[in-house]
């Protein structure tokens, strides 16, 4: 699988493949490959981060359309970053891209990917202290991302 044996990410790799069943497996590559992923790409990502084989196939097409279909992302940069795959969307990723999408409509942000991924995969208060309270709309900021993290509570 081109992992080395030296990494923590080979013995992660051992266990998503000895849990999962080879038609699962299966499954989960034809998903993959629904979304534009060759078996190479499938591979890298399997290599970098194993647990994107692990999510359930409902998962990684809730994930995988978000990125593609909602932030307007090309699937092969999910392939390069396969642990956007397994974040959560109502906890993580919906409250972020909020953030993500205000920020970037006032060009106050780095468009480059790797800087947009990176706000995805950091700790909660590294994403808050970057994305949120260092700006002058930092109130406002707050506000939007604490109405996604809990959609169900009434605005106080």
């Amino acid at each position: 699988m081109g992992i080395s044996p030296l990494k923590i990410q080979f013995v992660l790799a051992i266990v998503a493949k000895r849990i999962m069943s080879k038609s699962h497996w299966e499954r989960k590559l034809d998903v993959y490959k629904k979304w534009g992923w060759s078996d190479k790409e499938v591979l890298a990502a399997f290599s970098k981060y194993p647990w994107c084989m692990i999510a359930s196939v409902d998962k990684i097409t809730a994930a995988m359309d978000f990125f593609v279909n909602k932030m307007g992302w090309y699937s092969s940069i999910i392939s390069e970053h396969p642990v956007l795959i397994t974040l959560s969307l109502e906890k993580r990723l919906i409250p972020r891209a909020a953030i993500i999408q205000f920020l970037s409509s006032k060009g106050l942000i780095n468009k480059k990917i790797n800087s947009l991924t990176y706000m995805f995969e950091c700790p909660e208060n590294t994403f808050l202290q970057k994305s949120v309270n260092s700006y002058d709309e930092a109130p406002q900021l707050l506000k939007r991302y604490q109405e996604k993290l809990n959609p169900l509570e009434k605005p106080k």
